[in-house]
């Protein structure tokens, strides 16, 4: 059975979602709403999935003795506004109506500074693993929410880091199915 998630554009909170406050937000812009959408993968360690690593990671309490690869993010502030884990269940870290440390240097459609105006949504995962059937029907229930709640989102303003960051980024990666996802969201 499918989850149906419901946005609120007034808070910016979607529902049900696990709720956990990220530091690593502020406000958007004046007069900036959310217009686009960037889809990100993540493991931490790289190529681990799991645990509550990139939780810790997203709120700065991550123990960077806990493996060699943590010291190399050491002092990284980032966040995202969701985290898809590999189960399909959705944590959010900043309300859609704050800016998300996610997109870094980034460029969509002749704009610059994606954090400004998107939501950024990661997926437990790596570039050459294939995602899990229930991060994809959850992917989808959630963008549906978000068009409903944002309407100048649509599938159309819905890219890849590696798309807004290219040569920078690669994620989601070459293992996402940005088919499975159209055909789920029923565009053609």
């Amino acid at each position: 059975m499918q989850t149906r998630f419901d946005v609120s554009p007034d808070t910016g909170l979607i529902e049900p979602a696990t709720q956990c406050a990220s530091p690593n937000q502020d406000a958007r812009p004046v007069d900036t709403d959310p217009a686009m959408i960037v889809l990100h993968g993540i493991s931490l360690p790289p190529g681990q999935f799991g645990g509550t690593a990139i939780e810790a990671f997203f709120t700065n309490s991550l123990d960077h003795d806990a493996h060699p690869y943590f010291d190399e993010i050491r002092g990284l502030d980032v966040s995202a506004h969701l985290l898809i884990k590999r189960d399909g269940s959705v944590t959010q870290f900043v309300p859609f109506t704050e800016r998300a440390w996610h997109a870094g240097e980034s460029r969509f459609r002749g704009q610059n500074r994606c954090n400004d105006y998107s939501i950024g949504i990661e997926l437990e995962g790596e570039d050459g693993t294939a995602y899990d059937e229930r991060q994809y029907e959850t992917l989808q229930q959630v963008l549906r929410a978000i068009f409903d709640a944002y309407p100048a989102i649509t599938a159309r303003e819905v890219a890849g880091h590696c798309d807004v960051a290219p040569g920078r980024k690669s994620d989601p990666g070459p293992a996402f199915d940005w088919l499975r996802l159209y055909d789920g969201l029923g565009v053609s």
